[in-house]
């Protein structure tokens, strides 16, 4: 087999950048045309809107009520030149939340529009179609759904605090790759409270159709909002150790199986 031959069946295996050859000293044409389309798809993904009344509707359609919310980033270009203003809710945003809080709840989960409005058009209500059956069957109390605009994961810890939940799960827009522009990320934190760090927090990433599907993502996030639950924490602390539970027969049927 050539290498030619070798690179060609390697790069059907992986949409990362292998076996691009060359044009004498460059590369060739269709190589640097498909960067320059895919850098060009993700600065789109990082700079486009949400279409918050979109989502909201695809949100409400599924049987969730929710409220809108915004971090002290007026606009994208301020959420991009300061990530602490999108790591705190306005004070309309504030007042807003202490409105709406209840009784104390057991989850209240938050769509931010992140680095990737693209990532949550077209994710956010498809892990929520998977995720609900899940909650429901744990009979998990649940604060309305927020969407937050220009958002960054940290505004999650407020919101959570505000609305009295246990535990927050924070769906949102990943930077763009050169070949990720639509991947979705989910934060969990327990006890949710502003001055939260990373560190505290367990993350599912590359949720997308090319990457983790949304009924695995569905699974896995389930398993560690019951875990937290249960022992009181996420983070470094708390290791996802779902696929042991994908084991059983029933629950690879279940994943597997089209909703």
């Amino acid at each position: 087999m050539s290498d030619e031959d070798l690179w060609r069946r390697l790069s059907r295996l992986t949409p990362a950048r292998i076996g691009l050859g060359r044009a004498g000293a460059g590369l060739p044409t269709r190589e640097v045309l498909s960067f320059g389309l895919a850098h060009a798809q993700a600065r789109d993904a990082v700079h486009a809107p949400l279409d918050a009344v979109a989502v909201v509707a695809a949100i409400e359609g599924l049987g969730f009520s929710s409220l809108t919310v915004a971090s002290q980033a007026a606009d994208r270009a301020a959420y991009l030149r300061r990530p602490d203003h999108g790591r705190r809710l306005s004070e309309v945003s504030e007042a807003a939340l202490k409105q709406a809080a209840g009784e104390p709840v057991d989850l209240a989960i938050v769509v931010a529009d992140g680095l990737s409005a693209r990532a949550v058009h077209e994710g956010a209500a498809a892990l929520l179609v998977a995720l609900k059956p899940l909650v429901q069957k744990s009979g998990w109390s649940l604060a309305p759904v927020v969407i937050a605009l220009q958002a960054r994961v940290a505004l999650g810890d407020a919101v959570g605090e505000f609305l009295k939940a246990r535990a927050v799960a924070v769906l949102i827009g990943e930077r763009p790759g050169l070949s990720s522009p639509d991947s979705l990320g989910v934060y969990l934190t327990f006890a949710p409270r502003h001055g939260r760090s990373d560190a505290e927090r367990n993350c599912i990433s590359n949720i997308r159709p090319a990457g983790l599907s949304y009924e695995l993502a569905a699974f896995k996030l389930h398993w560690l909002i019951e875990q937290a639950l249960t022992r009181g924490l996420t983070g470094v602390n708390l290791k996802d150790e779902s696929d042991a539970a994908l084991e059983a027969p029933e629950m690879q049927a279940e994943i597997d199986s089209p909703r």
